[in-house]
C-alpha cells in the first residue's frame, strides 16, 4: 500500500518505521524542516513505565486544582471559554475514573519492548539510563500515590517502596539535606533522549525507502479520493490510507471530514544543563511526585522537566515556572549542573484529550488512521502505538491491547 504520515515528531517517524517494516511504500510531510522538532524536541525523557510520570494521566493520583499559586495547570491569558470547556471536560474524565490506566501502562510496557528491540537491531545509541526514583516528601504522597502504585503491580511492574536511606544509596547525589520521607523504586524503568532517537530512526528509515517531505505543510485530508492536499498546490497526493500524527494539527484537519477531537495543547518546560560534577548529579531519573518535576540524566547533560500551562504557542517564558525548575534541581542536586552557560530552555505542547489517553486506530472515515494525542506520553507510548496501527492497517489483531484508546466521544 501507499501510506501518508502526517507529522514527524516521534509518533510520525515510529509509525513510518513500522509501516515500512511490513513493506508499504510511506511517504512522510512534516511542517518544519527536520524531525522532532516540535512536541518531540527536549521532552523529559521518561519511558516505562508511564504512570508515574508527570502529566502521564492528569488527575490520576495527585490533587486536581485549576486555581491559586499551586494550581495543577497555569492559565496564561485568563480563563477563556475555549480552555474552560476543555477543563470541564478534564475535570469530567477524572472524576469519572474514565481514563484507561492500566490500558496506557500495559501499551507503556509493550511500547517499551519494541523501542529496545529497534534500538537493538539497528544499533541505535541515543543516551539511555536505566532505573528510576519517585521521591515522597511526606507520607501523604505516599498514601495519595496507592492508587497508582496498585495499577502498575496488576500490570506487572517491578517496584518497591523504599525509605530515605536506601533512596540515597541508590541515587548518592541526593542531597542529605532535603526533606525525604520514602520513595518509589522502579528499577526497570528507563529513559533517554527521544530527539536523537526519533532522528536516528528517520535515517536509517530514509534508507529503507521512506520518503520524508519536509517544509510541507498539509492543508487537506481528502477522504474520496484518499489523499493530503498540500498548501500551494492544487492537486491532492494520492494514497491508500493516511495517518495523522501531527499532534495539535491533527484535530484541525479533522472537522472538515466530520470529526472532531477537543485536544488542548498544555505546555511544559525543560531546562537542560552540562553535568558539572557526577557525583553530585542523577545516575538516572528521578521525579518529585509533589512537584510533578522530573531531573534525569542525559549522557553528559541533566534535564529538568515540568510545569503545565494552557497557552498559546507563541506565549512568554513563564519566569516563576522555570524558577521552580531550577529550585527543585536545587533542592535535589546541588551541584550536579552547570546552570552558568550552556543551559537550553524549551517550551513545547503536549497535545492532550481530556481523558489523558491518546487516539490510535482507525477514525471512522475510511482510509484515515489516527495515531494522535499523547500529551505528555508520546516518547513512552511512541513504538507501541506504531506498532499496533501498522497491525490494524494490515488487518491484524495488535499484540496490545488499545481498549479505550480508539476514536471516541468526550
Amino acid at each position: 500500500m501507499k501510506i501518508a504520515i502526517v507529522g514527524a515528531g516521534i509518533i510520525g517517524v515510529t509509525t513510518a518505521y513500522e509501516l515500512a517494516s511490513d513493506g508499504h511504500e510511506v511517504s512522510v510531510f512534516e511542517q518544519r524542516s527536520a524531525a522532532a522538532e516540535e512536541a518531540s524536541f527536549a521532552t523529559a525523557g521518561l519511558l516505562a513505565p508511564h504512570l508515574l510520570s508527570p502529566w502521564s494521566v492528569p488527575g490520576f493520583g495527585h490533587a486536581l486544582r485549576l486555581l491559586g499559586p499551586h494550581a495543577t495547570v497555569r492559565l496564561a491569558g485568563g480563563l477563556n471559554r475555549a480552555n474552560w470547556t476543555w477543563l470541564r471536560r478534564w475535570r469530567n474524565a477524572t472524576r469519572a475514573n474514565s481514563a484507561p490506566a492500566a490500558t496506557l501502562e500495559r501499551l507503556a510496557q509493550y511500547s517499551q519492548a519494541r523501542l529496545q528491540a529497534i534500538a537493538s537491531q539497528h544499533e541505535l545509541d541515543f543516551e539511555v539510563c536505566a532505573g528510576r526514583l519517585v521521591l515522597l516528601r511526606t507520607e501523604q504522597e505516599r498514601t495519595q500515590i496507592q492508587p497508582a502504585l496498585q495499577v502498575l503491580r496488576d500490570c506487572g511492574v517491578a517496584l518497591r517502596e523504599i525509605d530515605a536511606q536506601v533512596a540515597r544509596q541508590i541515587e548518592p547525589g541526593l542531597s542529605p539535606e532535603a526533606p525525604l520521607a520514602g520513595a518509589i523504586h522502579l528499577p526497570d524503568a528507563s529513559a533517554g533522549n527521544c530527539r536523537l532517537f526519533a532522528q536516528l530512526l528517520r535515517q536509517g528509515t530514509q534508507g529503507s525507502g521512506v520518503h520524508f517531505v519536509f517544509n510541507t505543510r498539509v492543508d487537506r485530508i481528502s477522504s474520496s479520493p484518499t489523499g493530503v492536499a498540500v498548501q500551494g498546490e492544487s492537486d491532492v497526493h494520492r494514497f491508500d490510507a493516511v495517518v495523522l500524527c501531527a499532534g495539535m494539527a491533527s484535530a484541525a484537519l479533522m472537522p472538515p471530514l466530520g470529526l472532531r477531537l477537543p485536544m488542548a495543547a498544555v505546555y511544559g518546560y525543560s531546562v537542560s544543563a552540562p553535568l558539572r560534577e557526577s557525583t553530585h548529579a542523577p545516575l538516572a531519573s528521578v521525579v518529585d511526585a509533589s512537584q510533578q518535576i522530573s531531573i534525569t540524566r542525559l549522557g553528559q547533560r541533566v534535564r529538568i522537566a515540568g510545569g503545565a500551562e494552557l497557552a498559546g504557542a507563541d506565549a512568554e517564558h513563564h519566569t516563576a515556572t522555570l524558577q521552580r525548575l531550577y529550585r527543585t534541581l536545587n533542592d535535589w542536586f546541588p551541584g550536579g549542573a552547570q546552570l552558568s552557560s550552556g543551559v537550553q530552555i524549551w517550551r513545547g505542547a503536549r497535545p492532550l484529550l481530556p481523558d489523558g489517553a491518546p487516539v490510535v486506530g482507525a477514525s471512522g472515515v475510511p482510509g484515515l488512521w489516527l495515531n494522535t494525542g499523547h500529551g505528555a506520553g508520546g516518547w513512552a507510548l511512541a513504538c507501541g502505538s506504531a506498532r499496533a496501527v501498522a497491525d490494524l492497517i494490515a488487518q491484524r489483531e495488535p499484540e496490545v491491547s488499545l481498549d479505550g484508546l480508539g476514536m471516541r466521544r468526550f
